[in-house]
């Protein structure tokens, strides 16, 4: 055995090469992930298949059964596709998770399908060449069987060397797109190369998006795309390996492991089942924990290392980002200008004449307000404070908040919050006596959440004025890392939608301020002052920061959490819970009968939440002072929860329950999207409606990414 020696890949074949394949097609826009795979392959909509999607089927996910039938005599790929596109489904399609080789089977006819090319064609010339993967190949020729290793005699006691040892495969001439693929160590550290760095073979957002969980959220099984990350076939993760790590193995006895976080692979080729038939499971297991063990790390690594018993994705991804900061607590923007002695805004003139946009959340690490450290500051001369929505307290309801002045400084307040779009807007003759304007806000995450609005109108403002936009940045309080919900339409831009943005962008106040001002062409002087210490899958709870509510209804984590969702149908005749101890947490009206709602949508099973039956009495907003029924929102798994996804579940819920009383009409102005409210007034599944604006999401994820601050 050399590093050389040829090995049958058997299911390493599955993400190598197949996997590779279709994310390529993905990313090229010829493929989607939430499509039918019927819509590609007419044939396989067979047998009630018509609905199974091609993440179902990368993620084992379809309720295909494991295998074709072997027992009786069949020659072919033809015959082989022609079996597979009309199998019949074994369970019902994203109900569990079920590994079957007929999914890579009839994924590899699917790149077969839409590339024109036979999958072994395809993959030689976009995948091994261009990654120098040279001794990488199905059905490898006569000249490299002296340095393949056997595998195991078949029916006809024939050794199979250089012969596809899976049966299915064998039948289909060795080019299958879950098995049949020869490769070396040395080629296969070639692969684990590229998945870290990226690379002419596929984009580091596709990369990320193909190795992180992908299955369905009810689902126990931490699946990618064809990437296993933590199911009872994890064992070659070892057993210090942390969970985020993912892998593949093969039947033959082979196996690639990949931790991102010590940045180690572990490749274990081995001819286990010559010649008697065996298996390597305990070898790959002792392996990776000793190759584990052996690692020189940090004391933060080593920490890491002892979180093998998170069983969430998010959670460890989450230690392991935080780990890797070296920090216990984040230090925001004003913090950071604080440390660098006020660098940032001081200038070159004699004494800088600053605007600040802030309110209650703009304080230091020693809760010091942004408005007395800047007043007090070297260099500059703090004229003018703006407010927005809720005052500079953050206190307020009310749609007419009056300028005014800061008691303790003097400075006077200008608010920049009103009926008007006029009183929403910076006034230009208090702009112009500015050299610039520090912005300290702490947004909630959600693009609806009117403090962005705000945001922007003041990059407009610098735009045509030609002054300085200085954001002092915060976390984003619902992490960076998850981007859900449909995406806002461009042609209806309002205070709660100024640029087209999913519900939940994963941005911060800096990033957003970097989209607004060059996508929409404001050319304003932007600088922001970036956090130290934020990772872009931390929680607030994560930041070692005090919470401070940034409006008065969001009074928690758990509220800002829910907020993206439940906050849609909040335009609605329903109550939200404005007028009590939880708003957010809380649904219901006159006209709910709350056991009955809440028995409704537990069967539903929406991931990271469940649904208990109270009764309420709101004091505030709608339904003031009258007994409510309805539902209290209990938060199980946080980064389980698709909060949009929610809020178009509870839409769907409130009209399949109440049709007569239910006023769906006013949930079109925080969702401004057409096709969503009409999918949701139609009656439409819910998950189904979430599968179709994915393909709009993806294409936001890749325009984000350049605007990105936190890696």
């Amino acid at each position: 055995m050399t590093v050389d020696t040829i090995f049958d890949l058997a299911s390493l074949t599955k993400v190598v090469a197949t996997t590779t394949a279709v994310m390529q097609l993905v990313e090229k826009g010829v493929l989607r992930v939430n499509d039918p795979v019927a819509k590609y392959i007419s044939e396989f909509a067979q047998n009630g298949k018509d609905d199974v999607t091609i993440r179902e089927l990368l993620t084992h996910h379809s309720g295909l059964p494991p295998d074709l039938d072997l027992t009786r005599p069949w020659e072919g790929r033809d015959t082989a596709f022609r079996m597979a596109f009309a199998s019949t489904l074994a369970e019902p399609p994203g109900s569990q998770f079920v590994y079957s080789d007929i999914n890579f089977l009839v994924l590899g006819a699917l790149v077969e399908r839409v590339s024109g090319k036979r999958l072994d064609e395809y993959c030689e010339e976009n995948i091994f060449r261009p990654l120098g993967m040279t001794h990488t190949r199905f059905v490898p020729p006569a000249s490299w069987l002296p340095k393949i290793a056997p595998t195991q005699y078949d029916e006809h006691n024939t050794m199979l060397v250089g012969t596809v040892h899976d049966p299915t495969a064998r039948r289909m001439g060795g080019i299958a797109g879950h098995a049949g693929l020869f490769s070396t160590a040395d080629d296969l550290a070639k692969f684990a190369d590229f998945l870290w760095h990226g690379g002419p073979v596929l984009s580091p957002l596709m990369i990320e998006k193909m190795t992180t969980p992908q299955q369905p959220p009810t689902s126990e099984a931490l699946r990618g795309f064809g990437w296993d990350i933590d199911s009872s076939l994890s064992s070659n993760r070892g057993e210090l390996l942390p969970v985020g790590s993912f892998g593949h193995t093969g039947w033959t006895g082979t196996s690639l492991w990949i931790d991102p976080t010590t940045r180690t692979y572990i490749i274990l080729l081995t001819n286990a089942v010559h010649p008697r038939g065996g298996n390597a499971i305990a070898l790959r297991s002792k392996v990776a924990t000793a190759v584990a063990a052996a690692l020189t790390l940090t004391a933060p690594e080593k920490e890491l290392l002892r979180w093998k018993s998170i069983t969430g994705y998010n959670e460890a991804q989450t230690a392991a980002r935080r780990l890797a900061s070296r920090t216990a607590t984040v230090a925001t923007g004003i913090d950071v200008l604080e440390t660098h002695h006020y660098d940032e805004i001081r200038g070159t003139a004699a004494q800088r004449k600053i605007g600040l946009l802030t309110n209650q959340t703009g304080r230091d690490a020693e809760g010091r307000r942004t408005l007395d450290v800047l007043a007090q500051a070297p260099g500059i001369s703090l004229m003018a404070v703006f407010s927005p929505e809720h005052g500079i307290t953050g206190t307020l309801d009310s749609t007419e908040i009056a300028n005014g002045k800061d008691p303790a400084t003097g400075i006077p307040i200008y608010s920049v919050y009103g009926a008007s779009d006029a009183a929403r807007r910076p006034a230009l003759t208090v702009f112009e006596g500015l050299d610039a304007v520090v912005v300290d806000l702490q947004d909630a995450g959600a693009r609806f959440y009117t403090y962005e609005a705000t945001l922007g109108y003041f990059l407009e403002a610098a735009g045509k004025i030609g002054n300085e936009v200085i954001v002092l940045d915060r976390p984003n309080p619902i992490t960076g890392s998850l981007v859900q919900g449909p995406i806002s339409e461009a042609e209806h831009e309002t205070f709660v939608n100024y640029f087209p943005l999913p519900v939940r962008h994963g941005m911060t106040m800096g990033e957003l301020a970097r989209l607004f001002n060059s996508e929409r062409g404001l050319h304003a002087r932007l600088q922001v002052v970036p956090m130290e210490g934020w990772m872009r899958g931390d929680w607030f709870d994560a930041t070692g920061l005090t919470w401070v509510n940034p409006s008065p209804n969001l009074r928690s984590l758990t509220a800002a959490t829910l907020y993206p969702g439940v906050a849609l149908i909040e335009g609605t005749n329903v109550s939200v819970g404005r007028g009590t101890d939880t708003p957010f947490e809380l649904l219901g009206a006159p006209w709910i009968n709350g056991r009955e709602l809440a028995q409704y949508l537990n069967r539903r099973e929406i991931s990271g939440v469940r649904f208990v039956p109270v009764r309420f009495t709101p004091t505030a907003s709608n339904y003031a002072g009258e007994p409510c029924e309805g539902v209290n929102i209990l938060l199980l798994e946080r980064n389980a929860l698709d909060a949009p996804e929610l809020g178009i579940e509870l839409a769907s819920a409130l009209k399949k329950l109440y049709p007569q009383q239910f006023h769906l009409e006013r949930m079109v102005e925080l969702l401004v999207n057409q096709a969503v409210y009409d999918a949701i007034a139609r009656g439409e599944e819910p998950h189904r409606i979430a599968q179709d604006w994915q393909e709009a999401l993806d294409r936001f994820q890749q325009l984000r990414q350049k605007y990105l601050l936190y890696k």
